[in-house]
């Protein structure tokens, strides 16, 4: 006899919350994502004062995703091969080292590398160049050691919500607070507060308790073809496949927040208080949504939505390009947020319910790849577009090709259009 509708169980929107582990792995990605916001605020601001040119805004990106690409399908080999909680404990020490050194150059001591012109800001780019190395080998390690922690498999999904949705509220401290600092406390002591917090996320992450490899199907593969298994994986999955592309190509074209310190400075004439603001509107527009989706979980015509998510995150983009008023510029840069979120969520879902376990290190890292480091070659894009277009000219132009991205996805990936939702 079926059970009723009544006996069914109820939705329990804090399931994943309830399990220690995973809370201190939230906890550990809070402070994280607040102090490298607080971090990559700071050094925008920095390095484009120093510079007065937005292709620098650019190079910032660049120089974070280059080590991050070329290490990417190596780390998520080792992701699959070594236990995953060393992988993340090395690479937040390097990120705390990288941060005491940022802030020691910013600091009276190291002052004379900064003075005004683009040559001195190579040690700043360097200093991000090694942080992108340890991002490289974190994130594939990070991804795939989540779902390890979960006692339950059926808990997936609320843990990826809620994972957003964290993620998504620090992204909303980090700018606020890096703008309220930067006035007051100055460069240096702006970057003294993102090494306090990552040293705490470091401790915190300390105590989960470690966790061995998932078993291997099959035959231990060699470097090539553990790193060939995942690239075929990713190219032979539609779903997946088409979900990374729509989300990569959006993001790489819809850099405006790369171009914020110049919308703040320049256009909009707002100030440091203002950038934070600026900055911090994209994440709360997607915590907001992601705790709304928290509670009431996309169960139909998932693949749709995602579609007109993105579009309506490169036309809010477009005029977002075009205005001109401070507080219609943060409801815009809001609603992009709001349209990244139901992406994200999705996107996230997908990977993680249609990638066997053994395999999740090695998947992350092409996800990597095509999301992770294109937002760094996105800010490097709107870098490069702005100098030969102009700012405004160089974001519409990069909303109106996320929405052609749109139009040929929804044309050619028929099992994306028709995906009913994110689950088996």
């Amino acid at each position: 006899m079926l059970p009723s509708a009544d006996s069914a169980p109820a939705h329990d929107p804090y399931a994943a919350l309830r399990v220690p582990d995973f809370r201190r792995l939230v906890s550990t990605r809070t402070l994280l994502t607040v102090a490298t916001r607080i971090q990559g605020l700071v050094v925008s601001w920095q390095i484009y004062h120093l510079t007065g040119d937005p292709l620098a805004l650019g190079l910032i990106g660049l120089s974070e995703a280059i080590p991050s690409i070329v290490v990417s399908l190596y780390a998520g080999y080792v992701a699959d091969t070594v236990r995953r909680k060393r992988i993340v404990v090395l690479a937040l020490a390097v990120l705390v080292l990288c941060a005491a050194a940022l802030a020691a150059l910013a600091s009276p001591y190291g002052i004379g590398l900064l003075a005004k012109g683009s040559l001195y800001t190579l040690p700043l780019y360097a200093v991000i160049f090694v942080s992108g190395l340890a991002r490289g080998f974190m994130g594939p390690a990070l991804f795939s050691f989540m779902p390890q922690l979960l006692p339950d498999r059926a808990l997936l999904p609320n843990a990826i919500t809620w994972n957003s949705t964290t993620y998504q509220a620090s992204a909303v401290l980090g700018p606020a607070l890096g703008g309220f600092l930067i006035e007051p406390l100055g460069v240096a002591w702006s970057y003294a507060v993102g090494l306090g917090l990552l040293v705490l996320g470091l401790v915190q992450f300390a105590r989960i308790a470690d966790r061995p490899l998932p078993p291997m199907e099959g035959e231990r593969l060699n470097l090539k073809d553990s790193v060939l298994s995942g690239l075929r994986f990713i190219f032979g999955n539609q779903l997946v496949l088409a979900a990374l592309s729509l989300d990569m190509f959006a993001v790489l074209f819809g850099g405006a927040v790369a171009l914020l310190p110049v919308f703040a400075s320049d256009i909009l004439k707002v100030g440091a208080r203002g950038f934070g603001q600026l900055e911090a509107a994209p994440a709360i527009g997607s915590v907001l949504m992601a705790i709304f989706l928290t509670y009431y979980p996309l169960k139909r015509k998932a693949g749709l939505k995602l579609l007109g998510a993105v579009a309506g995150f490169g036309l809010a983009t477009i005029c977002f390009a075009l205005s001109k008023n401070f507080y219609l510029s943060l409801f815009l840069l809001f609603m992009t947020g709001v349209f990244d979120s139901v992406s994200v969520i999705v996107r996230s879902t997908l990977i993680h319910v249609y990638t066997p376990e053994y395999m999740k290190g090695r998947v992350s890292a092409v996800n990597n790849i095509f999301i992770g480091s294109s937002n760094e070659i996105g800010a490097f894009e709107s870098g490069t577009a702005a100098r030969l277009l102009g700012t405004v000219r160089s974001v519409v132009f990069g909303g109106l090709m996320t929405l052609l991205v749109v139009a040929i996805t929804t044309w050619r990936a028929d099992k994306l259009r028709k995906l009913e939702s994110g689950t088996k």
